[in-house]
């Protein structure tokens, strides 16, 4: 299936990180988001990527200009002429099922729906729509434009063109798709998350302070940044939901998350998006 226009739902980081990626790779992008001001915020923050990119000479002037006209803000009725549309709003399971419930009632009968779930069934997210067999998982890493993983989930449903379109896509948009099973977590963030929470158990119970609990692993396990930094940086609030889906459908105490991760979130210390998370940063 040929793909001419793509949708991406929710104009967040990864949103916003998807829709360059996609125009990068040549193609017509539209972003919808529910909060008008967040696609503005999107929109920046995509030109900031490519403002550094041609100050870093990875990029020319026409290119940059070019891939960004390529990226324009829409309504969510303007999915119907979008052949793929990938949802990429906050990891809730209600929040994401509803969205694709209307994304399936507007969107042309031969769209793929695809979600950035970094956590939740697809199999379950697939059951809401009228096409369960055109719905899969595509999760990319953050940061979007530089992460070469995207993970290819398949539900129950999905079929075989379904998912070697999704894979021939990630390959266009110069990702390597690898696919996995349908149970909590994936591979990423079931292996990611749990290292991230005892990390902050750590932290809760005093063994050590945050900087050298994140020293640690950078030099001893060459890790590029610390497990609080990382943390930090995807969100707390993802952190936690991640988490909280693990502990839910695995039904073992292991997953069970932090007190200290859930303190921090009631607190609103997000992480980086919110200017305090395990450390403070500039807004």
């Amino acid at each position: 299936m040929k793909m001419n226009k793509i949708m991406v739902a929710g104009a967040g980081q990864m949103g916003a990180g998807i829709a360059q990626t996609a125009a990068e790779a040549g193609f017509d992008v539209i972003v919808y988001d529910w909060e008008p001001a967040a696609v503005t915020k999107g929109l920046q923050y995509i030109q900031k990527n490519l403002e550094r990119d041609k100050a870093k000479g990875r990029k020319s002037h026409l290119e940059t200009d070019t891939i960004f006209s390529r990226i324009s803000p829409a309504d969510l009725d303007e999915a119907e002429a979008a052949d793929f549309v990938i949802e990429a709003i906050a990891e809730n399971k209600k929040a994401k099922a509803e969205l694709l419930q209307k994304l399936d009632r507007i969107c042309q009968p031969h769209a793929i729906l695809a979600s950035n779930t970094s956590s939740l069934p697809i199999t379950e997210l697939a059951a809401v729509t009228r096409r369960p067999e055109k719905v899969i998982g595509m999760h990319f890493m953050n940061p979007v434009p530089v992460m070469e993983l995207v993970e290819v989930i398949r539900g129950l449903a999905t079929s075989d063109e379904t998912t070697e379109t999704v894979k021939k896509l990630a390959f266009e948009m110069k990702k390597t798709p690898v696919e996995v099973n349908d149970f909590p977590g994936f591979v990423s963030n079931r292996v990611l998350m749990p290292m991230i929470n005892e990390a902050v158990f750590c932290l809760y119970e005093g063994v050590a302070s945050k900087e050298a609990i994140d020293e640690v692993m950078k030099l001893g396990m060459r890790h590029p940044m610390g497990p609080l930094t990382l943390a930090d940086l995807i969100g707390l609030d993802t952190c936690l939901s991640i988490m909280e889906v693990l502990h839910t459908g695995f039904g073992d105490s292991k997953y069970r998350p932090c007190p200290l991760l859930r303190k921090y979130v009631s607190a609103g210390w997000l992480g980086k998006k919110s200017g305090r998370g395990f450390y403070e940063y500039e807004r």
